[in-house]
């Protein structure tokens, strides 16, 4: 009685904890804009500032730290590996290609006819990648020729992704770095809505993959004894991965660490690997964990790139794991 009674304060100071670093998150900036002056403004310029600058950018840092999230618990669980993040299957590789050929080859060529955004290209790269590991995911009959074959995709993307620097104008180059640091500042309501889209998709699968994703955790065979089809479900994790990881990165670039971090501070938080209770706390720690990189961001004197700052806090997490580890 007295563990459930600890775990419903949990989850109470995670959800209250995420209702302040939102209402935070939306107050902080250039200009520190109150609820009370929100609620009661007659400026147009705060409005929109509200409205069309802080809310999305609050909405984005949400909806990217549960993604995120989910998709390092997946791929933590499918592999068996504490250190399997999101774009482990180069995900976020193929996007950064796509994004690589728009704004590098594309500016190199001239290629004026050419009106892909880089969000647009990012979904063409994620999306090619996800079906070439598809297509591995119903040939391969174990997880570590996927694993490998993954991070195969990843690689020669990465390489192409050099080439492309290479011969590549300075301002054309500097667009692309400037991607590859991350940003929540992009996404506008449109594309936000889109992103919500991909988002939402992706969870709704990974609901239906609780179940099996607990019998993987006993190991293949063991899963395979309980009934679960796991050529099946390899395959729609993959699905999932590509619609959580890919429509994040898609949007905001690649944002490091939060997806291979969040899983062990939920599993060190409520002392389970059910999924069942993993997941949603993993969604509610990411979000948590992504506005409060935000509110770093906002607060430093200099502008940060969001994954700069997810990085910092993401990395000391997977320090710690390992030293406790042994």
């Amino acid at each position: 009685m007295a563990g459930r009674t600890n775990k419903s304060w949990i989850w109470l100071g995670l959800v209250l904890g995420g209702l302040v670093l939102a209402v935070l998150d939306v107050c902080c900036g250039a200009v520190w804009i109150g609820p009370s002056e929100i609620i009661h403004s007659d400026s147009a310029v705060v409005d929109r500032v509200f409205f069309y600058l802080r809310l999305p950018k609050m909405l984005t840092a949400v909806l990217a730290g549960c993604a995120l999230s989910v998709s390092g618990v997946m791929m933590q669980t499918l592999f068996r590996n504490p250190l399997a993040g999101p774009y482990i299957l180069g995900v976020s590789s193929g996007a950064g290609l796509g994004v690589a050929i728009v704004t590098i080859l594309g500016a190199q060529m001239a290629w004026h006819w050419l009106s892909f955004t880089t969000a647009g290209a990012a979904i063409i790269g994620s999306v090619a990648v996800m079906l070439l590991m598809l297509a591995v995911a119903r040939r391969v009959r174990d997880n570590v020729s996927l694993l490998i074959v993954g991070m195969m995709f990843g690689s020669i993307a990465g390489a192409l992704v050099n080439v492309l620097q290479n011969i590549s104008n300075p301002d054309a180059l500097k667009m692309f770095i400037v991607w590859t640091l991350g940003s929540l500042s992009n996404v506008g309501w449109s594309q936000l809505g889109w992103m919500a889209l991909s988002v939402a998709a992706g969870l709704i699968i990974v609901v239906g993959l609780i179940k099996p994703l607990n019998g993987l955790m006993l190991g293949e065979n063991y899963a395979r004894a309980l009934g679960v089809r796991i050529e099946q479900v390899r395959v729609w994790i993959v699905i999932a991965t590509g619609l959580l990881a890919g429509g994040v990165t898609a949007f905001c670039g690649p944002i490091a660490f939060v997806g291979v971090a969040v899983p062990h501070i939920a599993r060190g938080i409520m002392q389970t690997s059910n999924h069942r209770i993993i997941v949603p706390a993993s969604l509610l720690i990411g979000a948590n964990l992504l506005l409060l990189c935000d509110l770093l961001c906002s607060w430093s004197v200099y502008p940060l790139p969001i994954s700069t700052v997810s990085a910092l806090v993401g990395a000391p997490v997977i320090i710690r794991i390992v030293l406790n580890n042994k």
